[in-house]
């Protein structure tokens, strides 16, 4: 297996510079970085994506440091974890005690995804507490209906009065999905007429 170094950078707006980055990751060996502008909100960035897609069993994924790859716990936990399913080490320069390529470091790894677990636990039971609150109270969960009661039976007025879906959905400022999931299965069906 081959103990290539790949190296990730990513700074969120194209007014910032990876140059640091780089030096950083070529003097750490890396003979392939991936550059990518980007938030770190999310993991569908291309330029992460085309990383992934590169890295084989045996590379090592070095960045910077943690905050280059993701901007949570858990989110960083799982990406680590994954690498390691698909024989990928992980090394972070700026926090030295996270490297995968050696014992002590797949230790602390460990210890980080237990962590991580925790804080997702603990999001979860937050929420459920949240949402039982909330049913005590006579709030259900979730988004506000977009199609309140005044707005049905104004949709069921325009369609008696022959008004298409797509002029009702204008009108009443409301998705045709919205309009259509309101109103029932057989409304965008026309009726069929008796001659």
């Amino acid at each position: 297996m081959s103990r290539n170094i790949i190296g990730y950078a990513r700074v969120s707006t194209r007014g910032q510079s990876l140059d640091a980055q780089v030096d950083a990751l070529v003097g750490a060996g890396a003979i392939k970085v991936f550059t990518e502008h980007a938030s770190g909100a999310t993991q569908a960035r291309a330029g992460w994506q085309d990383c992934l897609e590169h890295l084989q069993p045996g590379n090592v994924l070095v960045v910077a440091d943690l905050t280059r790859l993701g901007r949570s716990t858990a989110d960083l936990s799982d990406i680590v974890t994954v690498l390691g399913r698909r024989g990928i080490a992980f090394r972070s320069l700026a926090e030295p005690w996270l490297d995968t390529t050696n014992a002590h470091g797949k230790l602390i790894f460990d210890m980080f995804a237990s962590l991580a677990e925790y804080e997702r636990s603990r999001l979860s039971e937050r929420t459920r507490a949240g949402l039982a609150a909330a049913k005590a109270r006579g709030r259900l969960g979730g988004r506000p209906r977009v199609m309140t009661p005044a707005r049905l039976e104004a949709a069921r007025d325009l369609r008696r009065q022959g008004k298409k879906l797509q002029e009702i959905s204008e009108t009443l400022s409301v998705s045709m999905s919205s309009l259509t999931r309101a109103l029932g299965p057989r409304t965008g069906k026309p009726a069929l007429s008796k001659s």
